[in-house]
């Protein structure tokens, strides 16, 4: 475990990985930017008690005070969830100013791993990582997840890339980074909200133990990055991809008459995705996290 100056570990989750026990790492922008208040903590609190269920211990990260934490009380997970959008959205080039300012950050997939990797966690659960946006050729906007799977040595398990992306692109993207992308039980790239894209991945595996190898044999022969693997949405949640799609379309073309751009994206493209399903969208995502939680609590069991 790396004793890094600026980071804490629960005493819980220190404890499991100083007993080689399986932890799991969360993060904490779908705390404060992913959903409302309230629903947004009682989902946080459920993934962690999802990971407990399957054997493994939840480390939920963030930056509170300019402290990068690993493991979250509930009342931090509460302070989070009712800050909301008042609290950064930090990635990468944030850590440096947050942590000099002693402000706090809800953490991306990029800033997750990077923390995780710092306490020594090597598999993280999350909803759905971000990628190349759509008119990327144009407007460069490529996010900070897929170099950090480049370069961080964590596993992460999701549900595909979000539908809100170019998918194709992004998977063109993570094949140039040498990231290798992981069907669980699928040959097809799932699309979040959906659990086909159109898309392939490069290896499908089909149980815990094979992905914990797979993942095992990459951090023996010192190999840079992380894996991706992507866990279709429970069939029963999985929502018609006429009707998610044509919501998609709706509002990247709002998000792009109002000029939003950066990291304001996504969660504008969620919300309004939200309002457009009236209320549908936000139940899957839910559903998809609460499964992606259970597969990484495997994994790390293995691992």
């Amino acid at each position: 475990m790396n004793l890094n100056p600026y980071l804490d570990v629960t005493p819980e989750v220190k404890a499991a990985l100083e007993a080689g026990k399986p932890v799991v790492a969360l993060e904490s922008t779908i705390i404060s930017h992913g959903m409302p208040y309230p629903q947004n903590v009682e989902t946080a609190l459920n993934v962690e008690r999802i990971i407990r269920e399957n054997g493994a211990v939840p480390a939920t990260i963030a930056i509170i005070g300019g402290r990068l934490k690993a493991g979250l009380t509930e009342a931090e997970i509460t302070h989070l969830g009712k800050k909301g959008y008042d609290v950064t959205k930090a990635s990468r080039r944030d850590l440096p100013v947050l942590v000099a300012r002693g402000e706090d950050g809800a953490t991306t997939v990029a800033t997750t791993m990077i923390i995780a990797e710092m306490a020594g966690i090597r598999v993280f659960a999350t909803g759905g990582i971000g990628g190349v946006h759509r008119g990327a050729e144009v407007t460069m906007d490529i996010s900070a997840d897929l170099e950090e799977l480049a370069q961080t040595g964590v596993l992460v398990v999701c549900a595909g890339a979000k539908s809100i992306l170019d998918l194709g692109l992004t998977l063109e993207y993570l094949e140039t980074k040498g990231v290798p992308v992981i069907g669980y039980q699928t040959e097809e790239l799932p699309a979040f909200y959906t659990r086909k894209s159109g898309f392939g991945v490069d290896y499908r595996l089909d149980t815990p133990e094979e992905i914990a190898a797979a993942f095992r044999a990459k951090l023996d022969m010192g190999l840079r990055g992380g894996m991706l693997v992507t866990n279709p949405i429970p069939e029963e949640y999985s929502m018609d991809p006429a009707v998610i799609n044509k919501a998609i379309d709706e509002a990247v073309a709002e998000a792009k008459a109002q000029g939003i751009h950066g990291k304001q994206t996504t969660p504008f493209l969620l919300a309004k995705i939200k309002d457009i399903t009236g209320g549908d969208s936000l139940a899957s995502n839910i559903k998809l996290v609460y499964n992606n939680a259970k597969l990484a609590a495997q994994v790390a069991g293995k691992l």
